[in-house]
């Protein structure tokens, strides 16, 4: 599991992400720096997301075409992942 990176960023999160990369989702790779929420782009819809948090927890979510998950996410799982087009926005 990835450390986390939001551990000195105190309560509350503020100002521009550094980078934002699409998503392949693995059962076994993290995200390279963690990121700071994912977003689905796809044209076709949404679908399910499986993430890991960067606490730690494997979380299932149905994220609809547009929607930002804001969440701190280590790993996005390729397995039960219905949603494609998914980026990922970088602390």
């Amino acid at each position: 599991m990835a450390s986390n990176p939001f551990t000195s960023a105190g309560g509350n999160l503020t100002g521009l992400t550094r980078d934002i990369v699409p998503v392949t989702p693995s059962d076994s790779v993290d995200i390279s720096a963690g990121a700071i929420a994912v977003a689905i782009t796809c044209k076709l819809g949404g679908g399910n997301v499986v993430i890991t948090t960067v606490e730690g927890f494997d979380r299932t979510y149905p994220i609809s075409l547009g929607e930002v998950l804001p969440v701190g996410i280590s790993r996005v799982k390729a397995t039960g992942t219905t949603a494609t087009g998914i980026w990922a926005f970088l602390v």
